[in-house]
C-alpha cells in the first residue's frame, strides 16, 4: 500500500495542471479509502487526502486549518511577495519597484505582464488548488463521524472560503470556472461563466455560510470566519455590484454589532488583537508576525524589492496621522524613499503581536459611506465618512454634491486601504477610473484591467478561450 501511494505522489508531480494540479492525486485517493491501512500511509502532512479526514473533529478541523495556511503562505491574500497586496500595489500606483527587472513583479510595475508571467500561472493554480481542497471539505463533512454542529461550522467555513476565492478570481480575470466539484474530468474541461453568474455563486456561497457560522469567533483571536465575516464579504460584493440597498444593509450589521469598534489609537489597528478586525490570518508559528512587514520594511536605500509612491505619499495631507504613523521614511545619500509601516514588526517577538488582517471595520464604514451616497443619503454618507477621517486626525466633511462625497470616499479609501489586498487596483477598476489615473503610467493600456487567463491553462483547456483582450 504505502508503496502505490508514494508511487502516485511522485506520479502527481509530473501530471499537468489544468485548473487543478493536484486533482488526479486528491481523486485517485480516494478510490483507496477501502484499505485499512490507509491512514498508516506516509503523505505529506499538508495534504488533504480523503475522507479519512474527517473521522474525527480535530482532524476535519485541521484540514481546513490548513487551508488556511496555504491562504496565508501562498494564496492571493498573502503578505508575502506573491499576493495581490504586492503585485497589485506595483501593478497600479501605490509602489515603485526596485528589485530585479527579470523579476515577475518587474513585468507588474511596467505594465508588460504576458500570459506566460509565473506569478499569473501562481495566483490562478494556488487560488484553484484551495477552492479544490474546500470542496473536499464540503464532501468529507456530510459523512457521518461529524456531529451536526461540527459540520455546520466546517461546512459554513468552506463555503465562506470558495465564494472569497472565487470573488478575487472574479476581479482579476472576469469570467471564471465556478468549480463546485472534485471530479477532475468534469473540472479539467470546464468554460468560464459570465461576470453575473459567477456573481451568483459566490453570493449563494456567502449566504449559506452565512447561515451556517456563528456570531461568535471560534478563538478570540479572529482567525477563523464567523457569520458576520460572510456578511462583511457580501457588503462589498453588493457594493461592486451596485446594490445599495444590500451593501448598506450588510455593512450596518457589522458596524452596529459590539464585537467590533473602530481603534482611535492608529497604531493599534493593526496588532492582533485590534478591536477593529474582523477576520485575520494566524502566522506559522507562535513568535512569527507577518509577511507584510518583511517585504516593506527596509533599512538601507535604496529599496531592495519596492517604495511607496510619491503620488501615494503626496496623497495625505500634512495633519493626516495616518501619513506619520502609518508611513516611514529612510535617507541616505542617494535619496530619501517611503515604505509601508502599518506592520511594523519585520522580525520575530514572543509572542506574536501582528497577524495579516484581510478585513477590518474602517472598510465597512466606507462601504456604508458610499452605498448611502447612492441612496441619497448624504447626512449618513458624511457622518460615516467623518468617522475615518476623524480618528486620522483631519477635518470633517460638512457638505457637498453627492459627486464631491464620492470623490472624498474614493480618496479615503486610497489613503486608509492603502497595500491592503488590492483596494488601489479594484475600485478605480470599478468605478471607471483606471485609465484617468494610471493613464500616464508607462505600459499602461484600457485592457489591462483584466489580467490575462494563464497560458498553459488554456493551452491545457481549450474550453478557457477566449483569452482576455490585449493579450
Amino acid at each position: 500500500m504505502k508503496i502505490i501511494m508514494r508511487t502516485l505522489y511522485r506520479t502527481e508531480k509530473n501530471i499537468s495542471s489544468l485548473i487543478f494540479k493536484r486533482a488526479f492525486f486528491f481523486g485517485t485517493l480516494l478510490m483507496l479509502l477501502s484499505c485499512d491501512s490507509f491512514v498508516e500511509v506516509d503523505l505529506p502532512k499538508s495534504q488533504l487526502t480523503s475522507t479519512a479526514v474527517f473521522r474525527d473533529y480535530a482532524s476535519a478541523n485541521a484540514a481546513m486549518a490548513d487551508v488556511y495556511s496555504k491562504m496565508r503562505d501562498v494564496g492571493m491574500l498573502t503578505g508575502g511577495l506573491y499576493g495581490l497586496s504586492v503585485q497589485l500595489g506595483n501593478y497600479t500606483d501605490e509602489l515603485t519597484f526596485y528589485g530585479s527587472p527579470t523579476s515577475p513583479t518587474a513585468s507588474f510595475f511596467a505594465n508588460t505582464i504576458l500570459p506566460s508571467n509565473s506569478t499569473i500561472s501562481l495566483l490562478w493554480n494556488n487560488t484553484y488548488n484551495q477552492i479544490y481542497e474546500t470542496n473536499a471539505i464540503l464532501n468529507g463533512v456530510e459523512g457521518t463521524y461529524l456531529n451536526i454542529q461540527q459540520r455546520t461550522q466546517l461546512g459554513g467555513e468552506a463555503y465562506f472560503v470558495r465564494g472569497l476565492l472565487h470573488f478575487y478570481l472574479l476581479q482579476l480575470y472576469g469570467p471564471i470556472p465556478y468549480i463546485k466539484s472534485t471530479d477532475y474530468k468534469q473540472n479539467s474541461e470546464t468554460s468560464r461563466l459570465p461576470v453575473e453568474k459567477v456573481y451568483q455563486y459566490i453570493i449563494e456561497d456567502l449566504k449559506k455560510a452565512e447561515q451556517m457560522l456563528s456570531q461568535q469567533y471560534s478563538s478570540t483571536e479572529r482567525t477563523r470566519p464567523n457569520s458576520l465575516t460572510a456578511k462583511a464579504l457580501l457588503a462589498k460584493i453588493y457594493l461592486y455590484q451596485g446594490a445599495w440597498d444590500e451593501a448598506d444593509r450588510m455593512s450596518s450589521s457589522i458596524i452596529e454589532n459590539s464585537l467590533y469598534k473602530i481603534e482611535v489609537n492608529l497604531n493599534k489597528v493593526f496588532l492582533k488583537n485590534s478591536t477593529e478586525t474582523i477576520w485575520q490570518f494566524m502566522p506559522a508559528s507562535a513568535s512569527k508576525n507577518t509577511d507584510d512587514a518583511v517585504n516593506y520594511i527596509f533599512v538601507s536605500g535604496p529599496p531592495p524589492l519596492m517604495s511607496l509612491s510619491e503620488s501615494l505619499v503626496n496623497s495625505f495631507s500634512a495633519e493626516d496621522q495616518r501619513k506619520s504613523m502609518w508611513i516611514a521614511s529612510l535617507t541616505s545619500q542617494s535619496g530619501k524613499w517611503y515604505y509601508a509601516n502599518k506592520y511594523k514588526e519585520s522580525k520575530p517577538t514572543t509572542p506574536s503581536r501582528e497577524y495579516t488582517i484581510i478585513m477590518r471595520l474602517s472598510e465597512q464604514y466606507l462601504i456604508r459611506a458610499e452605498a448611502r451616497v447612492y441612496l441619497q443619503n448624504l447626512t449618513g454618507a458624511v457622518d460615516d465618512l467623518n468617522k475615518i477621517r476623524n480618528r486620522a486626525g483631519i477635518r470633517n466633511v460638512t457638505e457637498g454634491t453627492a459627486e464631491e462625497i464620492l470623490e472624498y470616499i474614493l480618496s479615503e479609501r486610497r489613503k486608509e486601504l492603502f497595500t491592503e489586498n488590492g483596494h488601489r487596483f479594484f475600485d478605480l477598476k470599478r468605478t471607471g477610473k483606471l485609465d484617468t489615473e494610471l493613464g500616464n503610467k508607462p505600459g499602461w493600456k484600457s485592457s489591462y484591467e483584466l489580467l490575462p487567463i494563464p497560458e498553459t491553462e488554456i493551452t491545457l483547456n481549450p474550453n478557457l478561450k477566449p483569452q482576455n483582450t490585449g493579450y
